[in-house]
């Protein structure tokens, strides 16, 4: 966990260094980062794609050149941090305390994204490190993700604190298989490009839901999806910007939102939602993820960030063999594909899998 062999600041700085490693130390064992970050005061001439280069004045010229070489760069300006990289953009409006530039760098070695170590990084104290638990858990300190569009005038309709056994299904015979079976959170995600049968689909699966009085979301699909009546829709990250937030909330529906880190929770929790989806938190051959897994550990962590403020879903790879350790994290639902769709047996599966969230 040591920060002493290789150079994390550039000029080398000596104090922040020390802060920095007193920082890591406390915040227990997290796997080596992917990526050798150094975090740089001033420009260096050797610049690449490790190096996140901190300006707390406008360099505009510079930036650009920056970036176009691979490098990270970290503008801040009173209380608003705009980082750079790889051809996104991330704003963050929260204040900083004295050691956050050390705090940043112990938590990029903690394997963290750019954008979420520097969540962690504004939401530290000075003196965290002291505290049985260094982890900052107090969401009161946590910055806010910034220059998003308004999130609807309508609050989103509230869905259950703790939504259960979760299924994603195929199509909407597998909908009124599962329903059948008692289950009563479930979630169409039908890939396809024919809206007849898109319509046929939503509309079967949102007539199941009502007859098992169960919440059924529908994946993507918002307009079809209010137009059947359907409990809610769930939606990407990429969805919020073109999706229209309002004409779902206005028409009563519930919104699931996918998140993949401290930051996407921050814009997620931006728009309202009904509830968070966290993942991908194993490994999956489902669909395509933007991150890399994120763990029990880290999942443990964002359901005692998040518990008790918004319903929180579990999603990514969870089975039946692992899903008595999900639900040891606190969350209250976990959402499953293979575990139903695949099993010999569904019936059994589904009761064995009940039975987790029964105990």
């Amino acid at each position: 966990m040591s920060l002493l062999n290789r150079e994390i600041f550039w000029p080398p700085a000596d104090e922040l260094t020390e802060v920095a490693e007193r920082i890591r130390t406390r915040l227990g064992d997290w796997p080596a980062a992917a990526s050798p970050w150094r975090i740089c005061l001033m420009t260096p001439d050797d610049h690449g794609a490790n190096d996140l280069i901190v300006f707390t004045e406008d360099h505009g010229d510079d930036v650009e050149r920056l970036l176009a070489d691979n490098a990270a760069v970290l503008e801040t300006r009173g209380s608003r941090a705009v980082l750079r990289l790889k051809g996104a953009r991330y704003v963050l409006e929260g204040e900083r305390s004295d050691d956050w530039l050390a705090a940043l760098a112990a938590f990029l070695d903690c394997n963290f994204e750019p954008h979420d170590a520097l969540v962690l990084a504004l939401a530290w104290r000075s003196g965290d490190e002291s505290r049985e638990d260094a982890w900052p858990v107090d969401f009161a300190t946590f910055p806010k993700a910034a220059d998003l569009s308004a999130a609807p005038d309508v609050t989103f309709a509230a869905c259950p604190e703790r939504l259960g056994l979760y299924p994603v299904l195929p199509s909407a015979e597998w909908v009124e298989r599962v329903l059948d079976l008692g289950v009563k959170t479930a979630q169409l995600r039908r890939k396809t490009t024919d809206s007849g049968d898109l319509q046929r689909e939503i509309g079967r699966s949102v007539a199941a839901g009502h007859k098992h009085g169960a919440q059924l979301f529908i994946n993507d699909h918002w307009r079809e999806a209010i137009a059947a009546g359907a409990y809610g829709v769930h939606l990407g990250q990429e969805d919020v910007e073109t999706a229209d937030l309002g004409a779902i909330a206005r028409a009563g529906l519930r919104l699931g939102l996918s998140t993949h880190g401290y930051y996407e929770m921050l814009r997620a929790l931006h728009f309202r939602p009904s509830y968070l989806a966290l993942g991908a938190v194993f490994p999956t051959t489902t669909k395509v993820m933007p991150t890399r897994p994120q763990g029990l550990a880290r999942l443990a962590r964002y359901v005692r960030l998040l518990d008790g403020r918004v319903p929180l879903v579990a999603i990514g790879g969870v089975s039946g063999e692992v899903l008595r350790d999900v639900l040891s994290t606190g969350v209250g639902s976990a959402a499953v594909v293979r575990a139903v769709t695949e099993a010999p047996d569904t019936a059994a599966a589904v009761s064995a899998l009940q039975q987790e969230f029964a105990r």
